[in-house]
């Protein structure tokens, strides 16, 4: 493994940031507890790119550019207005009636087919388990369910060029233990499912606690790693690791905090974000300042 660089701290005394994204010289993140999407350019500059009256969460871009945003508690997708106004914003999804609980994370394709990660029960230490859905969204907002018997799916990437016939979808488990694939067609169908990379046996369901206790790794916000290999940020070891498909871990940083979710970027596309936090518990973060994102050369 490579010898880890200087962490340096990006931003500070946020309440809890998420689903980091690289694009267009800017690094965007959500804010769940202070309702914001915001971006940062490399001399760390903050700019306010939207304002919501939900908790904010997976980032994504429809193909004319207009940023998606998914609103975790009610349950919907929306798009902010071509006129980049904050608080110019529509839904372009209402999956409510899909979602196993609260929305997640969310990955969207170039050609503007998403996909929506859910909880699948309200997340405490006692609680059990519960499978959940992944939910796609097409370019013109028709939502159905893409997969289901997912054990708290989050974060999630696509392998392979935009043209591709078809492509490997890979999402965390975040209590599985695992990180599972899917071949993606055109069309934003998902099939042959299988593991794409396991870190030890199967854990229990019985609770969160359990399920935590059993697992060598929480992979939580994922992004693209080289060569067909993926980041993954270990929610239960403060570290993010990279991982080759079947489970060998490659490469890994260490942060000396929770990390929760990552993004590789910079203008030569070799600085490793990562979203930090002393935990990932609601009611420890909601009132509190303590977030921050960190970076560390790759």
């Amino acid at each position: 493994m490579a010898e880890q660089g200087a962490i340096t701290t990006v931003v500070a005394d946020r309440a809890f940031l998420e689903c980091p994204r690289w694009r267009d010289g800017r690094l965007w993140v959500s804010d769940l507890y202070t309702r914001e999407v915001l971006s940062i350019d490399e001399d760390k500059g903050v700019r306010v790119e939207a304002t919501l009256d939900d908790q904010p969460s997976g980032l994504g871009w429809l193909p004319d550019g207009r940023l998606l945003v998914v609103s975790m508690v009610d349950g919907r997708i929306l798009v902010r207005g071509d006129d980049r106004d904050p608080r110019s914003l529509s839904v372009h999804a209402d999956v409510a009636h899909l979602a196993t609980g609260k929305l997640n994370d969310m990955t969207v394709d170039p050609s503007g087919h998403a996909f929506v990660s859910t909880f699948g029960f309200e997340f405490r230490s006692r609680s059990y388990v519960e499978s959940a859905v992944l939910i796609h969204v097409a370019p013109d907002g028709a939502a159905r369910v893409a997969a289901d018997d997912l054990l708290f799916p989050n974060g999630s990437v696509i392998l392979g060029a935009a043209d591709d016939p078809v492509r490997v979808f890979v999402v965390a488990e975040s209590m599985g233990n695992r990180l599972t694939a899917f071949d993606l067609d055109r069309n934003g169908a998902l099939t042959n499912r299988r593991v794409w990379a396991a870190f030890g046996p199967e854990v229990p369901r019985t609770s969160v606690r359990d399920a935590m206790a059993a697992s060598q790794v929480a992979p939580d916000g994922i992004c693209l790693g080289t060569d067909d290999t993926v980041w993954v940020a270990d929610a239960l070891n403060q570290r993010v690791i990279r991982v080759a498909e079947g489970g060998e871990i490659l490469d890994e940083r260490r942060f000396g905090t929770g990390v929760f979710a990552c993004a590789v970027g910079g203008s030569q596309h070799d600085v490793l974000y990562a979203c930090a936090a002393p935990s990932s518990s609601e009611h420890q973060r909601r009132d509190t300042r303590e977030a921050s994102l960190l970076a560390v050369p790759i």
